[in-house]
């Protein structure tokens, strides 16, 4: 066994790093070049809660990934129930949904949504007002169309969670003389979520980030709203480097909850009350950067 993996380095990570710093170290050493000077009030002025117009854009991809996550999650539900029946045309239906999904780029999904359709006729993105607020036709289809994307994933998870749950639950729910739909709700479906959980919640922090597509359709969310800030004033790196600060946050907020919904469904089970390596004992740094314990000889 290798010194590095022994301590819990990875080689492939450690050959990054140093190849990080050859490029870096080449890149400084070019001569003629104007040196760079990071401007502070810049970044932190674009950085600030208190910036005009962040706060926003920041409520915007969080509403957005809500309602798509909430979509791809019902979604998810039927296509899962839809590829598990036994009636061939709805298995046939889940499938294609599945494949076309997950089969083309979210942006290309995105682009023939809105653009698209609208050329086409086919469907139009009209503004809509609910409860006094305004929503413009280019939100709508990021929500629907995101939300659409995603259901093909949760499909598979579902699935997955469904599936993991012992058979003869299915059938002491029959010999109750409960329907399926009954079973479903009442028993297979609340002990799939144990498993469905974490990789929901994973998908969850993805969406976070795939909303950044949305700017092709010039929704004005996190990453839009600091492109066209260093648009105007031709500073990349403080600006886009305050982007993924705030894309950062959001995500390590996310981790929390996510933390903490695991924990609670998680109790009772054989890891929680054991004291094992489940979800309870995953200790900040483990979760948070991946760190992997050191592997015994």
């Amino acid at each position: 066994m290798s010194l590095p993996r022994y301590h819990g380095i990875r080689p492939a990570l450690l050959a990054g790093c140093l190849l990080v710093s050859l490029i870096a170290s080449g890149c400084a050493a070019k001569t003629g070049q104007i040196p760079f000077s990071f401007d502070w009030n810049v970044f932190f002025r674009d950085t600030s809660p208190f910036s005009r117009g962040l706060l926003g854009a920041v409520y915007i991809t969080v509403v957005v990934s809500v309602l798509s996550q909430l979509i791809g999650v019902v979604l998810g539900v039927f296509a899962a129930l839809g590829k598990m029946a036994k009636i061939f045309p709805l298995r046939a239906i889940a499938n294609l949904y599945i494949w076309i999904f997950r089969g083309t780029p979210v942006v290309v999904q995105l682009m023939f949504g809105f653009y698209g359709l609208g050329a086409a006729h086919l469907w139009g993105w009209d503004a809509l007002t609910l409860f006094g607020f305004e929503i413009p036709g280019a939100i709508q289809a990021g929500i629907v169309i995101l939300g659409i994307n995603e259901g093909a994933y949760m499909a598979e998870i579902i699935r997955a969670g469904i599936l993991a749950v012992d058979p003869g639950q299915t059938e002491a729910a029959k010999s109750l003389g409960m329907t399926y739909g009954q079973t479903m709700r009442r028993i297979v479906l609340p002990q799939a979520a144990r498993v469905i959980i974490p990789p929901l919640g994973n998908e969850f922090n993805n969406m976070l980030k795939t909303t950044s597509l949305l700017f092709v359709l010039s929704v004005v969310e996190t990453y839009n709203h600091y492109n066209i800030a260093q648009g105007g004033n031709f500073q990349p790196f403080e600006e886009f480097l305050g982007c993924a600060i705030w894309y950062l946050l959001m995500t390590t907020i996310w981790g929390l909850v996510q933390t903490r919904i695991e924990r609670r469904f998680s109790r009772g089970t054989e890891q929680s009350s054991s004291g094992g390596a489940g979800p309870r004992n995953k200790g900040f740094a483990e979760r948070f950067m991946a760190l992997r314990a050191p592997i015994e000889q």
